[in-house]
């Protein structure tokens, strides 16, 4: 590392500023810039800094604030000095890390105990099929554990509840929020439902996020140093749309995972944004999965079944360990991630929304 600075130093008198794409050619770490807030993070490992354009400082994980030259950008691209570089080398090619950044995974089977969540009865032939949103995605989310705590015995794998008890949204998050984990690692949140509609022809699966433009108090002011405190509403926005990026991306994986294990036998409603409550509350990447719809009769007889569950959580599941392989890195699928069936795996479709229950 040493050498690789002095190299730098010669190449930059104190002053003159070096493309960003020189710094990131050697391949040692990874820059995510969003060019509309003109805030950015260069990230290695489990270690990130993040910067705006034109501030004299950069932070070492959200904590640390480090003296810098400010990073410019002129003609759309980012440039910065040798001290600038030479600081944000030092704070991310440092000794690595051992452990996962992903340390915690909480699931949440909604609604519980008093609270049954959506209920479908379809009358067929002469039986009639009553289901209740608590019982299934409570199922799913026993398989779904069952199956993390098999793949990550490191890692924490959290359930809101594992019977049927009735929690309320706001005891949920605050089980997820005060889940224990080192400064620089992670937890993220998934909660699955069963939808609901007026519209009996409704059917197919759905991941919902935080819409980006939504922004909560992420970071505690009291906690701060008094230099700090000066800057946190820049430190709750970068938090923010670092939270944003893997919402995003952890839904994305969970869609796809549904689509390829379930796609030929549902719908493939789409990514979709909404403010719901645990999505909102829970400071760490979350989501909130829809595995079906409760009123459409087809789609209530593959949710009474125990093998059409099973498939659910897998998927969920494989989606969980391809979002954790891009953040922690080392991850990789292994035999623990079963071979789906791909090959009626369905178009991908992304239908509108119809009239629904609010799963909160």
């Amino acid at each position: 590392m040493g050498f690789l600075l002095f190299t730098l130093a010669l190449l930059l008198s104190a002053g003159e500023y070096l493309d960003v794409r020189e710094f990131l050619s050697k391949g040692e770490m990874e820059l995510q810039w969003n060019p509309f807030l003109k805030i950015g993070v260069f990230r290695r490992g489990y270690s990130v800094v993040s910067f705006r354009v034109d501030e004299p400082w950069v932070l070492l994980n959200y904590r640390q604030r480090m003296r810098i030259d400010p990073i410019v950008e002129e003609e759309g691209t980012l440039k910065l000095t040798s001290q600038t570089v030479e600081t944000i080398h030092r704070a991310l090619l440092g000794p690595k890390r051992s452990g996962p950044r992903v340390a915690a995974i909480f699931i949440d089977p909604g609604h519980g105990g008093k609270d049954p969540g959506t209920i479908g009865r379809h009358q067929i032939g002469k039986e009639t099929l009553e289901l209740k949103e608590k019982d299934i995605v409570l199922k799913t989310s026993l398989v779904l554990a069952d199956l993390l705590k098999k793949r990550f015995p490191e890692k924490q794998v959290i359930l809101s509840r594992s019977d049927d008890r009735y929690l309320t949204l706001e005891e949920r998050t605050e089980m997820a929020n005060s889940i224990s984990v080192d400064p620089e690692d992670a937890v993220i949140y998934v909660s699955i439902h069963v939808n609901a509609s007026l519209n009996p022809k409704a059917k197919g699966f759905e991941v919902w996020y935080l819409p980006p433009q939504y922004r909560r108090k992420l970071i505690d002011g009291d906690r701060l140093n008094a230099e700090n405190r000066e800057i946190l509403p820049i430190l709750n926005m970068m938090l923010e749309e670092e939270y944003t990026i893997e919402s995003i991306l952890l839904a994305k994986h969970i869609l796809d995972s549904m689509e390829e294990s379930v796609g030929s036998v549902s719908e493939n409603r789409g990514l979709k944004e909404e403010t719901w409550f645990v999505v909102r509350k829970a400071k760490m990447p979350s989501v909130l999965v829809e595995i079906g719809f409760i009123t459409n009769e087809e789609e209530a007889k593959l949710l009474s079944q125990p093998e059409h569950l099973q498939k659910i959580a897998q998927a969920i599941y494989n989606g969980i360990v391809r979002f954790i392989g891009t953040i922690d890195g080392s991850t990789r699928r292994s035999h623990y991630e079963d071979q789906l069936d791909r090959s009626q795996s369905g178009t991908g479709r992304f239908l509108s929304q119809d009239a629904q229950a609010d799963p909160s």
